[in-house]
């Protein structure tokens, strides 16, 4: 597969009701969740998210009882591009984090591991393997304009010097250019290859620490969070306005994995 270091390259939602995950991003997003699980031989249970125009926006792993019983909980996870998952993951041990997970082959998948940074967000890291017949694939989860896609990726974090640099370090990503929030700091935007792709915000004090979250791109932000809270999730505030004229919310699914939605306001 095409060497895209630092390109998020899939997203994955956790949940313990894959029912009612279809149901609702059918709704809000447009997405179409398999029913099924897509594993042949049943030693998980995951599906693909389908957009409609023949991609993937992601998977969807559903959480069994023993998963849950040993902490796992509903959430979105990404995965980050790297040409060498073992080193990448030594590299974030190395800077004060750790590695929950791998690193491990997956047949006909990849080889990733799952790493905390120092501050404690967790994301994937991932060489992945190339389909058969197309050894310079490219993932196309991310674009930053198109809904139906994943739009943007915010990092959360106790410290966001130490974030840039390590983040720039193992992936190559820049940080360039920032929109202050008042008491909550500076919203530092991230480039990958010359591109936006997400932000760096100040966690704050008492709220859910440093973590990873995700927007996903919706035709009409108003229809889409009506769509939300029909559909058994919850509007986590209002629409705000963003730069370029869209507005961005956040949203909770109905078992509780929170998602990001962005887009147009439409006209009535």
């Amino acid at each position: 597969m095409a060497d895209d270091r630092g390109a998020f390259i899939w997203y994955e939602l956790m949940t313990d009701d894959p029912a009612k995950a279809r149901a609702f991003y059918n709704a809000v997003i447009g997405w179409d969740i398999d029913a099924d699980n897509s594993v042949p031989d049943g030693s998980m249970d995951y599906r693909m998210i389908n957009r409609g125009d023949g991609g993937f926006a992601g998977g969807v792993l559903v959480l069994g009882k023993d998963m849950l019983a040993n902490g796992a909980k509903p959430g979105w996870l990404g995965y980050v591009h790297v040409p060498d998952v073992d080193a990448a993951a030594r590299r974030f041990v190395a800077a004060g984090g750790a590695i929950h997970m791998g690193p491990n082959d997956m047949e006909g998948v990849g080889r990733m591991a799952l790493v905390a940074d120092p501050q404690g967000a967790v994301i994937y890291l991932m060489t992945p393997t190339p389909p058969p017949g197309n050894p310079d694939a490219k993932s196309d989860v991310f674009d930053f304009a198109k809904p139906r896609h994943f739009r943007w990726n915010e990092l959360w974090t106790s410290d966001q010097d130490a974030a840039a640099s390590l983040y720039g370090d193992v992936f190559g990503w820049t940080q360039e250019g920032a929109m202050p929030m008042g008491e909550m700091g500076d919203y530092r935007f991230i480039q990958h290859n010359g591109g936006g792709i997400g932000a760096m915000g100040h966690a704050q004090s008492g709220g859910e620490g440093s973590r990873w979250q995700y927007f996903a791109g919706v035709d009409d932000i108003d229809r889409a969070c009506k769509a939300v809270v029909e559909n058994g999730g919850a509007m986590l505030g209002e629409p705000m306005p963003i730069p370029g004229g869209e507005y961005s919310a956040y949203a909770h699914d109905p078992s509780g994995a929170t998602i990001g939605l962005v887009g147009p306001r439409k006209e009535p």
